[in-house]
């Protein structure tokens, strides 16, 4: 919304969370839809509404795999209203674990070792031959919302296991919702390991945007997307990136996360994101604006390729940093200088906005609230490094 609004391009938002903060936000409007998991036929109808507020065709561009899905399930009633990513179909795969894990297999794309299991017999051989922790996941990150809100794993994107018995424990607990899991082994390494790449190919699959970030820290410690990231020249994951969005003839916005293992040497992949993405955000501030030329060629202009500028900033979303930074510093791989030192400029906030003063005032007050969350509770917690 903001890349779009500050080109003087008319744009709307939707959601059916109100909670979220675009609802409140100057670069809106924000409509509330219905929820296209459950009231498919609705959310349909809202679509087809939503475009009559358009003076010319509309583009169609997700932030959510949950959008990007639900655009592809009813590709055939939106096309003849909104312009349609000629990907969409494909990129709904990469939202599906077990998909885009099946695809990495069968383009050569390196990854630990992944299995999908459906009973508690797949997870025991997977289990049998894996190295742990490991961890499992459901096939949408969404899919534990549907667990009760007393369950371990309501809301959870993954969870870790230190045993087979206990990776089986924990298949139990979540099988009667999600029948279907992702199971992997944990890339081994420290944060700073992990790499972004930040990508839009055009409708003849050409790259014309990328960059590459570092992760500093990331929310859960971790395994979470990242909270405070710096450019960083990576030939190899770039390439290996490259390689795989071209070989299945990928067309739009993705991110991809890697992470070199410290046990062989290898960069993995960790998951595919094939939408737009708050670690997205980074690249318009090393002069690669990967909305902007997803717009413009899905309007049928042929932007030319754009490289990351050299320079040195650190990309921030401070409401996620303040619940990273307590976790860092009680498991003693942060100390409060390096915290200092790491918010010195030059710095590029995803969530601060001079034009946005609601919104950057309501960013600093869920921060400092998350922060002295997680210092009391750092505190509480016996035996925690310090």
């Amino acid at each position: 919304m903001r890349s779009l609004s500050r080109r003087g391009v008319h744009a709307i938002c939707f959601d059916c969370n109100p909670a979220y903060p675009g609802f409140r936000s100057v670069y809106g409007p924000a409509r509330l839809c219905p929820d296209p998991d459950f009231e498919p036929s609705a959310w349909v109808q809202f679509m087809v509404a939503l475009s009559l507020e358009f003076k010319s065709r509309p583009v169609l561009i997700s932030s959510s795999d949950q959008f990007v899905v639900a655009a592809a399930r009813h590709s055939d009633e939106l096309a003849r209203h909104y312009t349609l990513s000629p990907g969409i179909a494909l990129q709904a795969l990469l939202c599906d674990k077990k998909t885009q894990y099946e695809l990495a297999a069968a383009h050569a794309m390196p990854m630990p070792m992944t299995s999908c299991a459906e009973s508690p017999e797949d997870v025991l051989r997977f289990g049998a031959g894996a190295r742990f922790p490991a961890l499992m996941k459901p096939l949408h990150f969404r899919e534990w919302r549907r667990l009760p809100t007393d369950h371990s794993l309501f809301s959870a994107k993954i969870a870790i296991a230190d045993s087979r018995d206990e990776l089986v424990r924990q298949y139990s607990s979540v099988a009667k919702v999600t029948p279907t899991v992702i199971l992997q082994e944990i890339i081994d390494g420290p944060d700073t390991a992990k790499r972004v790449y930040l990508s839009c190919y055009d409708s003849g699959s050409r790259r014309i945007a990328n960059a590459m970030f570092r992760e500093l820290r990331c929310d859960p410690l971790g395994f979470g997307p990242a909270t405070m990231s710096e450019p960083v020249d990576d030939d190899e994951t770039d390439d290996v990136c490259n390689r795989f969005l071209r070989s299945i003839g990928y067309i739009g916005v993705c991110e991809i996360e890697m992470k070199r293992d410290s046990r062989d040497g290898r960069i993995k992949l960790i998951e595919a994101n094939p939408r737009l993405s708050g670690g997205g955000d980074a690249a318009p501030y090393v002069g690669v604006d990967l909305c902007w030329l997803h717009y413009l060629d899905l309007i049928g202009q042929t932007p030319s390729p754009v490289h990351p500028a050299h320079g040195k900033v650190r990309h921030v979303v401070l409401r996620s940093d303040g619940a990273a930074i307590p976790a860092y510093l009680s498991a003693g791989t942060l100390n409060w200088m390096d915290v200092v030192r790491s918010y010195r400029p030059p710095l590029a906030f995803y969530d601060l906005d001079r034009r946005d003063l609601k919104y950057s005032a309501e960013t600093i007050l869920v921060f400092l609230r998350s922060m002295a969350r997680g210092l009391i509770q750092g505190r509480r917690r016996p035996g925690t490094p310090r």
